[in-house]
């Protein structure tokens, strides 16, 4: 017989053997922590499966969130849209609002360097659009951008001095003049038309363009 000390019951209760509610890993298999009175009962397949299902649930969850807040986001958007058409002075407010976030969103990314220009992707697929988007998201993009932008890394939305191979070719040399900001985790970079005032009409689009590239951009 073990005689415990009032003071340290809790703690041996918790870790005593013979509690029935003592919790521990399984290691038949599927390393799951049960009660130890649940035991004799447990089956790695079952608990496992029911693991997945619970996860599955979560995620429809999470997917069914998702769908309301872009549904909320399309209705608040609609909203302002409809209201700076109607109010010239909400207008102003908001644009001066959006181009504040645009400033301090560049000013928070890193400078880029091309070392690399010819491996430049004029045309990139939906696929490696959709991944330019996820990081311009992740890196604080604000979200009334991130569309145009998106739209802004194919050439057939690039200002005239990029829009074809030719000119493209043409204008390399001013590429060097570009403010360039590094988009996190992709060898892809966007040129703002706020950091690039000094630049030629021809040679920017608002809000900016992204460029995306094999290879070259530190």
């Amino acid at each position: 017989m073990t005689i415990v000390k009032l003071e340290v019951l809790t703690n041996h209760l918790a870790d005593c053997e013979y509690t029935k509610n003592k919790v521990i890993q399984c290691e038949n298999g599927c390393g799951m922590i049960i009660s130890k009175d649940n035991f004799q009962a447990h089956n790695c397949i079952q608990a496992l499966s029911s693991e997945l299902q619970n996860v599955k649930n979560e995620l429809e969850n999470y997917k069914n969130d998702v769908d309301f807040y872009k549904t909320e986001i399309s209705t608040l958007q609609e909203f302002i849209r409809v209201t700076r058409a109607n109010d010239p002075t909400i207008s102003c407010f908001l644009e001066c609002v959006e181009n504040n976030q645009v400033l301090c969103w560049s000013n928070s990314l890193q400078l880029a360097r091309v070392t690399h220009w010819g491996g430049m992707i004029s045309t990139p697929d939906i696929v490696l659009q959709n991944a330019i988007r996820e990081a311009l998201l992740e890196s604080g993009c604000p979200i009334q951008i991130t569309n145009e932008l998106i739209e802004n890394a194919h050439e057939r939305h690039w200002p005239q001095g990029l829009s074809t191979l030719e000119t493209r070719q043409i204008n390399r040399r001013h590429y060097e003049s570009y403010v360039c900001r590094r988009i996190i985790g992709e060898q892809a970079i966007v040129v703002l038309s706020c950091d690039n005032r000094h630049m030629n009409q021809s040679m920017i689009s608002e809000p900016g363009i992204v460029m995306i590239f094999s290879h070259g951009v530190k």
